[in-house]
């Protein structure tokens, strides 16, 4: 709770962006309670965008108590105790800074920042935060997927060993068609970067939740397909990546491969991951995301392989608060299951994970890979150790 907050009154959230990711973290908003009611209860004061008619028709539809056009106004409420940035990257920092230093609990949605630089402010404002009591959480949700954090326990436990390489990758196809329009997603000034960015974000952050441990070494690849789009007075440069590619090593000596594309014909939203390690491995394609491929080194050779895990049982993370065995989740879930973790920590007084720093850390591999990429692939080091001065 901030400060000046009654422990029996719910906390007031405010969402600065009501498109895509404003919608997914509305709905989970608006759910939290009826599946978590161990969680705090929250009230959706407002809901903050650009255009005066389109988001007060967002805040009706979703079920904000009002709409807004300016966020730095909405910083300055007492009935908002959360802000929850959906923004494009390009005003994570300002805007998750500006709440901070408000006494505002803060997600962000992921990646934390454009840069390593905008990061670093962004960790500094959450560290002096904490000592006042506020919370700062990045939205990686798909550590909120049943199936993968069933697969970080099994990895943590030792049941495949010691792992020895990762195949990471996330893809989609959505720009496959040349003729797609331009979007902001494909400037530079406005996404940080394309497919490494917004994709490879979520790959990197799995192999640290998974791993638990940082990468400390690149090599990478970017590729602009299309490197040119329609945009609204004609013809735009494409400023980002459709695709990367990387090799990775973290401290202990395992080795990543990771690719992520918004090129790859036929994937609509596949983030794959697959773990090999001494005694077994494990796989998970979020396209079937209740699944988890599992081998374990037991008994007679011969009958050995992988195994197909349903992940939908009471004792598998987050389901005892969801459906009866067997009763599939989706995708939405997770941002639900998001929420309730960042008011649990709040409640409790403790930081929330991911963090700040985790999403610092996972800033500083995509500037090695872009920084790699920029001399001709070769292996570049990666600091993953968040600073302390402030």
């Amino acid at each position: 709770m901030t400060p000046d907050h009654r422990q029996d009154a719910p906390l007031g959230v405010a969402v600065v962006g009501h498109s895509f990711m404003g919608r997914a973290h509305s709905n989970a908003w608006r759910n939290v309670a009826a599946f978590y009611p161990d969680a705090p209860a929250v009230r959706r004061r407002v809901l903050v965008g650009r255009d005066a008619a389109r988001v007060a028709d967002s805040a009706a539809q979703l079920g904000w108590e009002e709409a807004a056009t300016d966020w730095r106004a909405v910083l300055d409420r007492r009935d908002v105790d959360v802000v929850d940035v959906c923004t494009p990257g390009h005003l994570h920092a300002e805007v998750a800074v500006a709440a901070l230093e408000a006494g505002k609990h803060v997600i962000v949605e992921k990646p934390l920042a454009n840069t390593v630089a905008e990061a670093e402010r962004m960790l500094a404002a959450a560290r002096r935060a904490r000592t006042d009591g506020v919370r700062a959480m990045v939205g990686f949700n798909y550590r909120r997927v049943p199936a993968l954090a069933l697969a970080r326990e099994l990895v943590r436990e030792g049941r495949l060993g010691t792992v020895r390489q990762v195949r990471v990758s996330y893809l989609q196809d959505w720009l496959v068609d040349p003729g797609a329009p331009m979007t902001w997603r494909l400037r530079r000034e406005r996404a940080g970067s394309g497919a490494l960015g917004d994709l490879g974000s979520h790959a990197v952050d799995q192999v640290h939740a998974l791993l638990g441990e940082p990468v400390i070494e690149a090599q990478g690849r970017l590729q602009t397909f299309v490197t040119e789009r329609d945009g609204e007075s004609g013809p735009e440069p494409v400023t980002v990546d459709d695709a990367a590619w990387a090799t990775l090593r973290t401290r202990s000596g395992t080795v990543v491969s990771l690719e992520v594309s918004r090129m790859a014909t036929g994937r609509k939203n596949a983030l794959q991951v697959e773990v090999y390690g001494s005694a077994g491995s494990l796989g998970f394609d979020l396209e079937s995301l209740n699944e988890l491929r599992l081998l374990t080194a037991e008994g007679e050779q011969r009958l050995q392989g992988p195994r197909r895990v349903l992940v939908t049982e009471a004792d598998h993370p987050y389901l005892d608060a969801w459906w009866p065995p067997g009763h599939i989740l989706g995708w939405d879930h997770t941002f639900t299951s998001q929420a309730a973790d960042f008011l649990r920590a709040i409640a409790r007084g403790q930081d929330p994970a991911p963090g700040f720093e985790e999403g610092y850390a996972v800033q500083q591999v995509l500037d090695g890979i872009a920084r790699s990429a920029d001399a001709g692939g070769a292996a570049v080091s990666v600091t993953t150790t968040a600073p302390t001065k402030e």
